[in-house]
């Protein structure tokens, strides 16, 4: 059984599982990872569900389960291609034992945004995008 690692500056709705050291490495790689519509890379704007990363004879095994912000997203084949350049850039070992799978159960919302993600967002919009997006939902559901 693998054993579960935890970190608090992680986008919440984030698994991971496996070898310590191999998950930074592909935390690392998937900052580097931008959705070419949102200035913030994927890992922070909680795109990436699991992260398992573990050894299988003595080869990096990486599986990760990840969304997209619409269903129908006209750049999923290059989101999932830099994802896979990435981790291999940072785990040159890696060869091809990478599985990237694609859900949208659930579907993505503003709230899996880490909380480095929403400082960019700040940045960038001059608001918390996230906590207006709260706002929003919460109106809409009370139907005022």
């Amino acid at each position: 059984m693998s054993e579960q690692v935890k970190s608090s500056k992680r986008p919440p709705n984030l698994e991971v599982s496996g070898d310590e050291k191999l998950i930074r490495k592909v935390e690392e790689a998937l900052k580097e990872v931008y959705d070419p519509e949102i200035p913030v890379n994927v890992y922070d704007l909680g795109l990436i569900y699991q992260i398992e990363a573990k050894y299988v004879d003595n080869k990096p095994k990486i599986t990760i389960i990840m969304t997209l912000t619409a269903i129908g997203c006209p750049v999923t084949g290059s989101i999932l291609a830099f994802v896979e350049e990435a981790i291999k850039d940072r785990i040159p070992d890696v060869d091809d034992n990478i599985d990237i799978e694609v859900t949208f159960e659930p579907p993505w919302n503003p709230d899996m945004v880490s909380e480095e993600g929403r400082e960019l967002l700040k940045e960038v919009y001059g608001y918390d995008v996230v906590e207006e997006w709260k706002k929003n939902s919460q109106y809409a559901q009370s139907g005022q």
